[in-house]
């Protein structure tokens, strides 16, 4: 993928100084998310996109790229600003599950982007990259966990693994500094609320500091 791909708008620049949110959603659309699931997700990520939209700070400060592993690994949504979002992604499950090649491509993605803040100097908010599956990697792993695990563990990445149904948590426990949250059954519309508002906060606040997220209660299993 080549730099311009990554590049910022000139005039969004200028027209848009807002301290910018880079919010990457890695998903799982392996054949296992297959009828149900995956109609859920498409929903859910259809009306996250939309509360974004709607929120004065948030659709401005947001900017939001989807990655899909499956049959293959697929930037369905480059990063983008929540307010010029005009398509929403329409998954599709079929296939493995390339998890480690996924969140290693969501990292160089974030990576890039960031170093395009600086060079812009455009403030930034600590990205999220938040990694949602019903299964466990098919792929080697271990290095993206190094990765993103570092990452998280020095505050340069809020890292957030999400299991679906009978997910491996152990596992996606290791891609963060805190636990696999568990979804309860396919409460996605439940979590995407809980991200937007999330978001709509981070928005809000000043770049550095600390802020206090929604409870998980709505959509978590615990």
């Amino acid at each position: 993928m080549n730099e311009t791909e990554f590049a910022i708008d000139s005039n969004d620049l200028i027209e848009n100084p807002t301290p910018r949110c880079a919010c990457v959603l890695v998903l799982d659309t392996s054949s296992s998310m297959d009828g149900e699931p995956i109609r859920e997700l498409n929903a859910a990520l259809a009306q996250f996109i939309d509360e974004l939209k709607a929120d004065d700070f948030a659709s401005y400060a947001i900017e939001l790229c989807v990655i899909t592993f499956g049959s293959e690994i697929r930037e369905q949504l480059p990063f983008t600003p929540a307010y010029q979002v005009d398509v929403n992604p329409k998954l599709t499950a079929n296939g493995a599950t390339p998890m480690g090649e996924a969140v290693r491509r969501a990292v160089r993605m974030l990576g890039d982007r960031k170093g395009e803040y600086k060079r812009q100097g455009v403030s930034y908010y600590q990205p999220w990259l938040v990694l949602m599956s019903d299964g466990a990697p098919t792929d080697d792993w271990h290095q993206a966990v190094e990765q993103l695990r570092g990452l998280a563990e020095s505050k340069k990445v809020v890292s957030l693994p999400v299991g679906i149904g009978d997910a491996d948590l152990r596992v996606l426990g290791e891609f963060s500094n805190r636990p696999a949250k568990p979804l309860a059954g396919l409460k996605f519309r439940e979590f995407f609320v809980w991200l937007s508002q999330s978001m709509a906060r981070v928005s809000q606040s000043t770049p550095g500091t600390a802020i206090k997220l929604p409870a998980t209660s709505g959509w978590d299993s615990i």
